[in-house]
């Protein structure tokens, strides 16, 4: 049975493209046919480029998110995905609590925001940041029964 990872990012969706360029790479090397990557877009723009950088399906909307992400074993993105009102409004609170409510264990990008401050974290480029989420997911993909 394969499992699930769920990327969710709006805006110009340039987070979810990165995490599902390292994602793809680790499961096609680690554990082939084991894992599908859903890219879930707050707008159309971030599903696209999400699914062109190697998504294996994707879906737009808040419908969507609040459908498919209770599909995940895991989910990543932005940590505004849990923020109601974020990405400059394109995170509802609906979908925020559809990402907060969902079986799958969330990894999220300490990415700030305008509205918010979060302290007491290191300031990294955000290539880092994703290196390092996707270390964290790598070491719980390890740990998941049946992954490797």
């Amino acid at each position: 049975m394969k499992r699930t990872i769920i990327i969710v990012d709006g805006m110009g969706g340039g987070i979810g493209v990165q995490l599902i360029v390292k994602i793809r790479e680790l499961v096609e090397r680690e554990w082939p046919g084991k894992w599908d990557i859903i890219a879930l877009g707050t707008n159309s723009t971030a599903t696209e480029r999400m699914v062109k950088a190697g998504a294996h399906r994707g879906a737009t909307g808040e419908n969507a998110v609040k459908v498919s992400v209770g599909l995940g074993d895991f989910i990543l993105g932005p940590i505004g995905i849990v923020l109601a009102n974020s990405l400059m409004g394109e995170i509802n609170a609906s979908m925020a609590e559809a990402v907060l409510s969902a079986r799958g264990d969330r990894i999220l990008i300490p990415i700030q925001q305008d509205h918010f401050t979060l302290s007491g974290l290191e300031t990294l480029p955000l290539g880092k940041m994703v290196d390092r989420a996707v270390e964290i997911l790598k070491e719980r993909m390890i740990n998941v029964s049946g992954a490797k």
